[in-house]
C-alpha cells in the first residue's frame, strides 16, 4: 500500500501544482494558492511513504543482509529529506508571486530572479532525492533478487527500473536541466513499483531459507 499511496501521491502533486513555466508563473501561482498548497502536502505524503517502504521492509530484509537493508532506509530517509527541501522551496515561491502584484514595474525583475534561485534549488534538491531513491531501490531489489522471497523477473525489473532512473538523473545532473526533462527513462520503475505493490497485495511474499533460517540449498550441498 506504501508503493501505491507514494506513487500516487507525487503523480497528484505533479498535476494540482500550478504550472511553474513561462514569463508570468509567479501570477498564476499567487491566484492558486490553495493549489499550491495541495501539491506540497502530497509531495510531503509521497516523501513520507518513501522512508515507510524501506522501513517496513526492513525487519524482513535485515534477515537477508543487514547492511543493504539498514543502506536502504538510510538512503530512503534522504531521499525524503531532499523532497522535503523542495517542498519548501516551492512554498516560499508564494510570497514572491502575492509580493509581485503590489511591486512597481522596475522590482519586478528582482523577484523574479530570487523565484528562478528558489525553483533551481527545488530541482536540484528533487536530483539529489532522485538519486537517494535510486540507491535504496537497487538496495533492496537486489537482496530480493537474492533471497528470491519474489519472482526473478519483478525484482530484476526494479533494478533494471532504477540503473535507468539513475541515468536520467546523471543525464539531468550533466546537462543542468531538470531530471522530469528524461520522462522516458522514468516510467519503467513507476509500472514496476505498481506490479511490485499488486503482486505483494495478491500472493505476499514466497517463502525463502535466507530469511526463514532453513539452510539453503547451497549450505546443503557443501555438507
Amino acid at each position: 500500500m506504501l508503493f501505491i499511496v507514494a506513487t500516487i501521491a507525487a503523480l497528484a502533486a505533479a498535476v494540482v501544482e500550478p504550472a511553474l513555466a513561462g514569463t508570468d508563473y509567479l501570477t498564476g501561482v499567487a491566484d492558486h494558492p490553495h493549489r499550491l498548497a495541495a501539491a506540497a502536502l502530497l509531495y510531503l505524503i509521497a516523501a513520507g511513504t518513501s522512508v515507510g517502504i524501506a522501513i517496513a521492509l526492513y525487519p524482513l530484509l535485515t534477515k537477508v543482509n543487514a547492511a543493504l537493508a539498514l543502506g536502504s532506509v538510510v538512503f530512503r530517509t534522504i531521499e525524503a529529506v531532499f523532497y522535503t527541501a523542495a517542498v519548501v522551496s516551492l512554498l516560499s515561491i508564494l510570497p514572491l508571486g502575492q509580493h509581485l502584484a503590489t511591486a512597481p514595474a522596475d522590482s519586478r525583475a528582482p523577484i523574479y530572479a530570487i523565484a528562478d534561485s528558489l525553483l533551481s534549488m527545488r530541482d536540484h534538491s528533487t536530483l539529489a532525492g532522485v538519486f537517494a531513491f535510486c540507491l535504496g531501490a537497487l538496495m533492496y531489489y537486489t537482496l530480493f533478487y537474492r533471497s528470491r522471497l519474489v519472482p526473478r523477473w519483478l525484482s530484476g525489473w526494479g533494478v533494471a527500473g532504477a540503473l535507468l532512473m539513475m541515468t536520467a538523473g546523471l543525464l539531468a545532473l550533466f546537462s543542468n536541466s531538470p531530471v522530469t526533462g528524461y520522462a522516458l527513462l522514468i516510467p519503467p520503475i513507476l509500472v514496476q513499483e505498481m506490479v511490485f505493490a499488486v503482486w505483494l497485495l495478491v500472493k505476499g511474499f514466497s517463502p525463502s531459507p535466507l530469511t526463514s533460517g532453513a539452510p539453503s540449498e547451497d549450505s546443503t550441498a557443501h555438507r
